[in-house]
């Protein structure tokens, strides 16, 4: 996925869960260089995302700060919990800049497997066999940002950074 000269290229094609997850990782290095103000991850629930990783984790870290914002989009976040702990840790330091979504009125199929910056995306068009795109196509991008304003306006807040018992 990186090219000869060790920069994620802009545009691509990915196959199979392994070059996925090197599409995300790329996409997130690209959000840090790129100092993006916002993001939205929008997944049935992040399983197959490469959240679990320190790598991963640290590349947010350094994205992270003021005036930074990460939407996410999910039918149910309780694997997030289990699989990424890291990530986890990552969204209670950072709860501030996470605004965490629940698409409860969308079948899993409905709902997109993305992820959209300012000028760039990754669409999972296939989940189950893990195939996509991603880049910086205007139209495509502009589809996108489109599908997820609408599962957005269909959300409701969930995955909360705490959880307080009695």
């Amino acid at each position: 996925m990186l090219s000869h000269e060790g920069a994620f290229p802009l545009e691509g094609r990915f196959e199979g869960p392994s070059e996925f997850a090197q599409a995300l990782r790329g996409g997130i290095q690209l959000a840090r260089a790129q100092q993006w103000k916002h993001m939205v991850w929008c997944d049935v629930d992040f399983v197959n995302w490469p959240l679990r990783e320190k790598a991963v984790v640290e590349a947010l870290h350094e994205w992270a700060g003021a005036g930074r914002t990460l939407t996410l989009l999910a039918k149910r976040y309780q694997q997030v919990t289990l699989l990424h702990p890291r990530f986890v840790q990552w969204r209670v330091t950072w709860s501030h800049l996470v605004d965490a979504r629940v698409v409860k009125h969308l079948d899993d199929a409905e709902l997109p497997s993305a992820f959209l910056g300012p000028q760039w995306y990754l669409h999972r068009r296939d989940p189950v066999r893990s195939v996509g795109v991603w880049g910086q196509e205007p139209r495509s991008r502009v589809e996108l940002k489109e599908t997820l304003d609408e599962c957005f306006r269909q959300s409701s807040p969930g995955f909360p950074a705490s959880t307080l018992g009695l």
